[in-house]
């Protein structure tokens, strides 16, 4: 399904990470990779999992980092020319913030959430443009608390909404060059950056009881929903926000 397609994927952290869900599953079906890492910290952790899916780039990408994303994409270019697709899998808020009530947070913090999670997709999309000479799609992650809200979300919310809208917007001006941009909302799955939200796994209990699946989603399901969405078979499909979630989208709490 995508043989031959070469693509981006930021915001692999470890193993648990939905981006590592989205590289297996392309690999799997032959794509050729470039991953990046946030820190040498993260390098430990990343490095092995390159290795795993055979990633020719492996490079630290730090998002509020300009001379990263420039040396970055360089090495795309220069190895490959081209690029198919580009994940973006990242998101951030100081603990401080996050934690509480969304008109307590300070505007320092949720100008950083901002950045990180919303802002760095539309510098990635910016930067993809060039390389995506015959077209080519681009995909960022969301959760449900973007559109409804969801207790213990507090700013995330308002950051993902905001993330939403940035796809929609970049699918209507990418469009005539034929780059799709879309979203999708994963339900509740135990990534690093989950760890983050109070009372999370109370979060995925009630996800598991009211879904009406009755299960939770993994990371190969948001793999799988990706690689779809990155292949010519969804050539018609952007600008959308698609729910991979066993269903709890549409109880309506």
């Amino acid at each position: 399904m995508l043989k031959h397609k070469k693509g981006l994927i930021i915001g692999i952290a470890n193993e648990h990470s939905l981006a590592w869900g989205c590289a297996k599953t392309f690999h799997h079906y032959t794509a050729d990779l470039a991953l990046t890492y946030l820190n040498e910290k993260a390098r430990s952790y990343v490095e092995p999992l390159a290795q795993q899916v055979a990633a020719p780039i492996l490079m630290p990408l730090d998002v509020q980092d300009d001379t990263q994303w420039d040396a970055l994409f360089e090495t795309i270019e220069k190895e490959w020319g081209t690029l198919d697709f580009a994940i973006h899998s990242i998101a951030f808020a100081p603990k401080n913030d996050l934690h509480g009530r969304v008109v307590d947070c300070s505007l320092e913090g949720f100008s950083q959430a901002m950045d990180i999670s919303c802002h760095s997709f539309l510098r990635m999309a910016k930067r993809c443009e060039s390389l995506m000479n015959t077209g080519g799609s681009l995909l960022t992650m969301s959760y449900y608390g973007a559109q409804k809200v969801i207790e213990n979300y507090n700013m995330m919310g308002p950051v993902k909404a905001a993330l939403e809208a940035c796809v929609r917007e970049v699918a209507v001006e990418l469009g005539s060059k034929q780059i799709r941009a879309n979203t999708i909302s994963a339900g509740p799955v135990q990534t690093r950056a989950a760890s983050g939200l109070l009372k999370f796994e109370q979060l995925m209990d009630k996800a598991e009881a009211h879904t009406p699946l009755h299960q939770l989603i993994n990371i190969d399901d948001v793999g799988e929903l990706a690689a779809y969405l990155v292949s010519d078979r969804a050539k018609c499909i952007t600008g959308q926000t698609l729910f991979v979630d066993a269903g709890y989208n549409v109880l309506g709490f």
